[in-house]
């Protein structure tokens, strides 16, 4: 797969041409009339696998809603958790209200949801707009922007999130996230060298190393902090970043924060070495704060706008943070200038503190994302009016070739790639058709016949190693079943497959014009194969039993 071929003039200087994909499956940087094809004349594709004797065969449908209360985010959980407006793009996000790239384990368990029968899991993906305008040249842009970027490499903070950190191990832990930062410095060095190009293997040649490196180090913090660090894990992967190419398209009209989330500064990584005597209550502080924010974020939605709430939060976290100075105090000097970190603000990128990954935090943002602004909620390169889904069906479903097991609860799961350009294509998929045409799929946009909505159909991976709810790359914890016979690999069990079909009402001329399209990261250029999708799963064990029990015993439910 070539997805950006680049030749070297006499003058040294990198000249960059972009190579549509031509619908065969491979990553593409421009979006063009040639990335939209008429569903008619996609073969049919979708393969069905034959029920075995034993097969799960039911289904279980949630209504959550289609966003209606409008929770727009460019927040990445799954992917990118510690980032904000890490997506580069706006997220459609129905179920979980409180979710944001911060929000811990039990504050998401706390929340309200738009689900009807009270799933509190969180579905979201990228948001489609229509642009009559941005089309036409953006291949032209696309490459005058990345002749001059250089990419950068983004990793979660850890520091951050972690847990409080005994006084026995506080120095032991410093020197493991002085290590995450030595080795985020050196990645970003690397990739330097890639300026004005994008080049999938030399991304994974830095990345990977990386990874590593990342991994042994949170191993190690994870053995000091022995079961109090359970989720670390999901902080080891890193991204390449071309925000670069977000250069000179900065989006006008008034300033409005898709449903804007609480800044607070953060706590954990300003609290000193804690007596063993006091790890329990400051821990139980440390997540109450997550939930007080996470409550605040959850009100904004509800009701956009400061309205009381950063007072309501800097009257609770002032009282919080004053009992772990308290509990830490009595068998330790009382930390100073905690209580300066009560105040909250809204929206604005990166929290102050945590702009940089300095300051032995393990992270490597070199700089705050832009906010959606203006009545569109657009970012830079993300342009356009948002189209809401017409319809939006979510379906557990069986497996063809024997009973499923339940989906433990905090489960990540993550379907397609919002970068196969600069990742490569392995872990993209076809998603998009038109409603009547379930038999094929494809990774164009579609144009569909008059009376058909656009759709994206989004298969989760329906097989479990039946140990991990994430994995350093978010992925290996599950599989995709084989497309032929639906048996899961040898080492994973099968799980209720996660489906999730979004329809939309968009003009035939709009479809037929190529003006409607993806939120995508920069060097995507709304590439229809970069579609993707997240979950988390919130359902209580209860209500997991229910959608397990409703499968394997073949029935229909809702």
């Amino acid at each position: 797969m070539i997805a950006v071929a680049v030749t070297l003039a006499a003058t040294g200087a990198a000249t960059v041409y972009f190579v549509s994909s031509g619908g065969k499956g491979e990553a593409s940087a421009a979006t063009s009339l040639a990335d939209y094809v008429p569903i008619a004349n996609v073969a049919p594709n979708v393969v069905t696998p034959k029920p075995r004797r034993g097969a799960s065969t039911g289904t279980f449908t949630v209504d959550c809603g289609t966003n209606g209360n409008g929770k727009f985010s460019p927040d990445n959980p799954v992917a990118q958790p510690g980032i904000k407006n890490g997506a580069e793009h706006v997220h459609d996000f129905i179920g979980n209200q409180a979710i944001t790239a911060d929000t811990s384990d039990e504050a998401l368990a706390a929340s309200g949801t738009t689900c009807r029968n009270g799933d509190r899991s969180s579905y979201f993906w990228p948001v489609v707009r229509i642009d009559k305008a941005v089309r036409a040249d953006a291949a032209a842009r696309a490459k005058a922007t990345l002749a001059t970027t250089t990419p950068t490499v983004s990793c979660p903070q850890v520091g951050s999130r972690l847990p409080a950190v005994p006084a026995r191990y506080r120095a032991a832990v410093d020197r493991q996230l002085a290590r995450l930062d030595r080795a985020t410095a050196a990645a970003n060095d690397r990739i330097a060298a890639s300026r004005g190009q994008i080049d999938a293997d030399f991304n994974d040649s830095v990345i990977a190393p990386l990874r590593a490196e990342r991994a042994t180090a949170l191993k190690k913090i994870s053995h000091m902090l022995n079961t109090r660090s359970a989720g670390l894990v999901s902080l080891v992967e890193c991204e390449v970043s071309y925000d670069g190419m977000h250069t000179g398209h900065l989006t006008a009209g008034a300033r409005s924060v898709a449903n804007p989330s609480v800044r607070c500064p953060s706590l954990r990584d300003k609290l000193p070495g804690v007596p063993d005597k006091a790890l329990a209550e400051v821990d139980r502080n440390l997540a109450e704060l997550d939930r007080q924010i996470a409550d605040a974020d959850e009100r904004l939605v509800q009701a956009p706008g400061d309205g009381g709430v950063l007072g309501a939060l800097r009257a609770k976290r002032t009282a919080t943070i004053e009992r772990i100075v308290i509990s830490i105090g009595r068998d330790a000097p009382r930390p100073q200038g905690l209580d300066k970190l009560a105040t909250c603000t809204l929206g604005k990128g990166q929290d102050a503190d945590n702009q940089n990954g300095q300051g032995q935090n393990g992270g490597g943002e070199a700089a705050a994302l832009p906010d959606p602004s203006g009545p569109d909620l657009e970012l830079p390169g993300n342009t356009g009016g948002i189209v809401r889904p017409t319809e939006v069906l979510i379906e557990y479903r069986g497996n063809p070739t024997g009973k499923v097991t339940a989906m433990p609860r905090f489960l990540r799961a993550l379907t397609g790639d919002a970068k196969p350009t600069s990742r490569g294509p392995a872990n993209a998929r076809a998603t998009w058709t038109c409603s009547g045409f379930a038999d094929r799929l494809s990774d164009k946009y579609p144009i569909c016949p008059a009376g058909s909505r656009v759709q994206r159909v989004q298969d989760f991976p329906g097989c479990w190693n039946g140990r991990d709810i994430d994995s350093d790359n978010h992925r290996a914890h599950l599989a995709f079943a084989d497309r032929s016979s639906g048996a899961c690999p040898r080492g994973f069990k099968a799980i209720p497959q996660l489906r999730i079909t979004i329809s939309y009402d968009i003009p035939q001329d709009v479809q037929a014009k190529g003006q409607y399209a993806l939120d995508s990261f920069p060097e995507e250029n709304h590439n229809p194969f970069s579609d993707h999708n997240d979950f988390i799963n919130i359902n209580s064990g209860r209500q997991m039993k229910k959608i397990t029990a409703c499968l394997n015993n073949g029935r229909r439910c809702a």
